[in-house]
């Protein structure tokens, strides 16, 4: 009676919580990239199910059959060395499944970082996407606006995202419409999306960053593409300039609510080069040449001073032993 009471009780209870989730935004895709993710999700979850179903049946299966019974006291059960098909079975089944997890993630991840499928003939919305001490700054370099802390994009277009950091290393995830990605300091690293659904949802930074990283979000509405130039104009007309003095004063370190600008950072404060090292090798490349001139210069100089002055000492010997010879024998008479 009390085994059916606590089990009845723990059913309402998880039913209860169960109710009052709202479903997990990476199974809730509103874009293409969003989409393949939570297929695979799918997958993962659908293949693990059955592995776990499998195991515990053929556990209950083994309890039963292999279980204690009225055999004499004497008995001894067959020895067996090995089973080749118990052996195939437990590491070709495993082996296959990695496998096949592994052709599927690989296929994805190519799809994921290439322009959304449906959208490859649309022109994207090029959104440079950088973080600060607790901050999320939205350039939008074709528009000539820039946002901090929210985001708005139109649907039905490809949205490229250029991601870096004005300090320590972040991640920026909008879950419905795809993966996260690192924003670095050093470089720029690039994020295929698109909006397939108008809506509002929520973005984070997805990497621990310091005191203020929980709150370090920001909001994303997606609308209409004409509802958006709409937006984009009503900012043009009715937001202040952003200056290198207010940029300063933003990528402080701290909190801060949604704010408008018109005109970018980029305009005085760029964004990092994509290959950043390629500079620093074409520097190293001609310090290695005027290094190799400057050593051969002055080995060829060394050379010459040398042989001249072994020249000029020998020339010199020659006319003083010349000249002390001739000396002595004019004594000598």
């Amino acid at each position: 009676m009390k085994l059916k009471f606590f089990l009845t009780s723990l059913l309402f209870v998880v039913l209860s919580v169960l109710t009052g989730c709202e479903p997990l935004l990476v199974l809730d895709p509103k874009g293409p990239q969003a989409a393949t993710q939570a297929k695979d999700i799918m997958l993962s979850i659908g293949i693990m199910s059955f592995i776990v179903l499998a195991v515990f049946g053929i556990l209950i299966y083994l309890l039963i059959k292999y279980r204690a019974s009225k055999q004499s006291e004497d008995y001894e059960p067959p020895h067996i060395e090995g089973n080749p098909i118990v052996e195939a079975i437990v590491i070709g089944i495993p082996v296959i499944i990695v496998a096949f997890l592994s052709v599927v993630s690989v296929q994805s991840n190519y799809k994921v970082e290439a322009t959304p499928q449906g959208y490859e003939d649309k022109e994207p919305l090029v959104i440079y996407a950088s973080s600060s001490n607790w901050k999320w700054h939205f350039s939008y370099p074709e528009q000539g606006i820039e946002t901090v802390n929210y985001l708005f994009i139109p649907t039905d277009r490809p949205l490229e995202f250029k991601l870096y950091s004005h300090g320590p290393i972040t991640s920026f995830w909008i879950p419905q419409l795809g993966g996260q990605k690192y924003a670095m300091n050093d470089m720029v690293t690039t994020l295929h999306l698109a909006a397939d659904v108008p809506g509002e949802y929520m973005g984070r930074n997805a990497n621990f960053s310091g005191k203020g990283f929980a709150e370090n979000t920001f909001n994303v509405k997606a609308m209409p593409e004409a509802e958006f130039d709409e937006w984009v104009k009503e900012v043009k007309e009715t937001a202040k300039p952003l200056t290198e003095e207010e940029f300063k004063k933003l990528i402080e370190p701290g909190h801060l609510g949604q704010l408008t600008f018109t005109g970018t950072h980029l305009e005085f404060s760029p964004a990092p080069e994509h290959n950043h090292g390629s500079s620093d090798s074409h520097d190293d490349h001609d310090g290695h040449e005027e290094s190799d001139h400057s050593e051969s210069h002055s080995d060829h100089d060394g050379h010459e001073e040398s042989d001249h002055s072994e020249s000029h000492s020998d020339h010199d010997g020659h006319e003083e032993s010349d000249h002390s010879d001739s000396h002595s024998d004019h004594s000598g008479h």
